[in-house]
């Protein structure tokens, strides 16, 4: 088993708070945080800046089809596989400025913090920028992690077209990120990424740091129920045929679903559109997502179960018809458990309070968890918010973050001498 590393190194947490706030300088938002859509100017102008410190750190960069970068420490063992660790520098069109970013730039403080205090490890380190984990502009989210881990297409995800009609693949080459390297080559030792909770329980917890245990699975139901449009005003209401009606009983269902699988599992309608969304014709046509997750398999199937069973019967009652196809879905993860002690016991090491947490979010490590030994550290936020200009964290939970982040890594690596 690798030797921890000392309680005593820690890395530099004013230099990671000024490098966090100096790329979201790059794309911002109108209310301080952050536009920095995959594939566009922005984009680039960040990864420019990324790569510019990383070479300075003494890195070298590849970048592979999809246009993640990785950059590359190199240990004293040349065949040794590499530790990576990362997470994104995209953001949503009106995101903060620590979802995905934090978890980069914390790879990058742990190089330099590795440079300053002349640390060798056996394992070359590989700071990673997966591109498109947030699939705002291209769907689906986690794009380049999943072509990497083999569960989406590369081809059909180039085809992928934004609001604009403009495709991913174009869009990559237009910004000058689509390397040459084939997705996917690359063998990982092991995979860690940092993360923002993006939920309320850490900080109502008052726990420095999350030990993530497992990722929630999630699957993504679209339902279409069908009526017939009609007059709102002379339509009499028992010859009514009301998709909306259709809707509002199942919006209760997926509610009772979910609540009756609690704490174990969640459950919404977020997507919805309504035909022909006119103030004075009876909804024809509903089409609208039903969004499940659990981090148990066997819950998350039997929601979705109860779903198929229930909305068509609760749907022919009132006269109208339904019908739903799942158009995204993974399986749970659970994480390597050797990697999530490491994690847990760096907190314990370092001093920070923690607990083990299920990530609620689908992040870049769900992926790689299915190719490579991966684990996960997160830490709290204001208020549990993300994916929101409003995202907030405190330069303290950065770098406690950071800390146990440095300290697993370090001890995968193996550190010599």
């Amino acid at each position: 088993m690798p030797a921890a590393p000392g309680e005593n190194l820690r890395i530099d947490g004013d230099r990671l708070w000024d490098a966090i706030h100096a790329m979201a300088e790059i794309g911002p938002g109108v209310a301080g945080g952050n536009n920095r859509q995959t594939v566009t100017d922005e984009d680039a102008e960040g990864r420019r800046l990324f790569q510019k410190w990383c070479e300075e750190a003494g890195l070298t960069m590849g970048v592979d089809e999809m246009g993640t970068m990785f950059m590359r420490r190199e240990g004293t063992d040349p065949d040794a596989l590499p530790v990576y660790v990362g997470s994104h520098l995209d953001t949503q069109p009106t995101g903060g400025r620590y979802d995905g970013v934090l978890g980069v730039l914390a790879g990058l403080e742990i190089v330099r913090t590795m440079n300053d205090l002349d640390i060798k490890t056996k394992h070359p380190i590989v700071v990673t920028n997966w591109t498109n984990e947030e699939g705002t502009r291209f769907a689906p989210a986690m794009m380049a992690s999943g072509v990497f881990a083999g569960v989406l297409d590369q081809a059909d995800v180039y085809g992928h077209t934004d609001a604009a009609g403009k495709t991913f693949g174009d869009e990559l080459e237009r910004i000058g990120w689509k390397g040459s390297e084939k997705v996917g080559d690359r063998k990982m030792h092991a995979f860690f990424e940092l993360h923002i909770e993006q939920g309320p329980i850490l900080e109502a917890e008052g726990k420095d740091i999350g030990v993530v245990t497992h990722g929630q699975g999630l699957r993504w139901i679209q339902c279409t129920v069908t009526g017939k449009e009609s007059h709102t005003g002379s339509t009499p209401m028992p010859m009514r045929r009301n998709a909306g009606r259709g809707l509002a009983q199942i919006t209760e269902l997926v509610h009772d679903i979910a609540m009756s699988n609690a704490p174990n599992a969640v459950g919404a309608i977020g997507h919805v559109d309504v035909y022909p969304n006119s103030r004075n014709i009876i909804p024809g046509k509903v089409v609208f997502t039903v969004d499940f997750r659990s981090h148990e398999l066997d819950t998350l199937n039997g929601m979705v179960d109860r779903l198929m069973a229930q909305a068509p019967k609760l749907c022919a009652d009132i006269g109208v018809e339904f019908e739903a196809t799942i158009v995204g879905q993974f399986d749970p993860p659970a994480f390597d458990e050797d990697c999530v002690r490491m994690i847990r016991e760096a907190a314990e090491r370092l001093g920070y309070s923690h607990m083990d947490i299920v990530s609620g979010a689908g992040h870049d490590a769900c992926w790689i968890n299915r190719v490579a030994p991966t684990a996960m550290v997160m830490c709290p936020c204001v208020d549990g918010l993300s994916h929101n200009e409003a995202e907030e964290i405190t330069k303290e939970w950065a770098k406690a973050g950071a800390d146990v982040l440095f300290h697993a890594v370090v001890e995968k690596a193996e550190i010599v001498g």
